[in-house]
């Protein structure tokens, strides 16, 4: 009995020892069914689907446009709308449209630069003093601003045209630039978008700063605020450029005089011309101005992109 107990006991701890001393198996982790990859972005069909709509959507009327610019009278009938005709005409529509009816075309685009300079231009003006003012002071009535503002937003700028036609022909400016330039200079949302960046672009302790060193509040804005708006600035700007320069319903009831008249307006006019007996039909001719319409906007948007893109995502991350 002592000897089995003691070869027992001795041969225990030789039978355990390489259990003891081998490493443990390591257990596999499952990977649980929500478990993302965050460094590689999900993809997904539906909205990839919805993107390429959007895009064909956007792109094949521009496409079509520039096809047809090319095209003559006869060409536009005879051939398909999304390919070319035989003769390329291009640049003979864009001399006829700059000649036609003594060069009304280019009285029209001074027209349309001028309302964007005086209206746009003031808009964003207004909407930078108004937004910093309400964005850094505190005043009586600043919620009632509030409301009022958030209130024109909503409200769509045909539901004010018949009013203020019936505001300016008691004052005598209809059938005048001002009564485009004017209205133009009123902007909410500009405002209210000045006002929101403003109020994340600009410490107060930087304006503190500014008013201790002895700088008053005109120097303090436009040498320590502005710079810091300018990328809002830019957006503001072509937003009213682009709300401007599309702008047909205000000059419509507003104007009679052709020589007043924007690019808008005027393209409606010779567009209308083949609905009139004895009117020339010149579509070649519209499109062709339809075409040199949007080149100035085009152009605005590449070279201010990366300011305005800026200016969308300010405020949208937390420090």
């Amino acid at each position: 009995m002592s000897s089995t107990s003691s070869t027992s006991s001795t041969s225990s701890p030789a039978t355990t020892a390489p259990a003891a001393s081998a490493p443990a198996a390591r257990v596999p982790r499952l990977r649980k069914r929500g478990d993302q990859d965050t460094r590689r972005p999900r993809r997904s069909v539906l909205l990839t689907v919805l993107t390429g709509l959007v895009l064909v959507y956007t792109v094949v009327p521009l496409v079509w446009l520039l096809i047809s610019a090319t095209k003559t009278q006869e060409g536009l009938a005879d051939s398909s709308g999304l390919w070319f005709a035989d003769d390329f005409a291009l640049w003979d529509n864009i001399g006829d449209t700059f000649t036609y009816n003594d060069g009304i075309f280019g009285r029209w685009l001074l027209n349309t630069l001028l309302y964007v300079v005086l209206g746009a231009g003031g808009a964003t003006f207004l909407a930078i003093l108004g937004g910093y003012a309400l964005a850094k002071f505190d005043f009586p009535g600043k919620r009632g601003v509030f409301a009022v503002v958030i209130g024109a937003v909503a409200v769509p700028g045909t539901a004010l045209a018949v009013p203020t036609f019936l505001m300016f022909s008691k004052m005598g400016l209809t059938d005048t630039p001002w009564a485009v330039i004017i209205p133009s200079l009123i902007s909410p949302f500009g405002l209210y978008l000045m006002w929101v960046f403003a109020t994340e672009a600009i410490p107060f302790e930087l304006l503190e700063a500014a008013r201790i060193d002895g700088a008053g509040e005109a120097r303090t804005f436009f040498q320590v605020a502005l710079p810091l708006l300018a990328p809002g600035i830019v957006t503001v700007l072509l937003f009213t450029t682009v709300a401007t320069w599309n702008n047909y319903f205000l000059p419509l009831i507003m104007l009679k005089d052709p020589d007043w008249y924007p690019l808008t307006l005027g393209l409606s006019a010779w567009n209308s011309q083949a609905e009139t007996i004895g009117g020339d039909v010149i579509f070649n001719l519209v499109i062709t101005g339809s075409l040199l319409t949007i080149v100035p906007l085009i152009a605005a948007f590449l070279l201010l992109q990366k300011y305005w893109q800026s200016g969308l995502a300010a405020g949208s991350v937390k420090e």
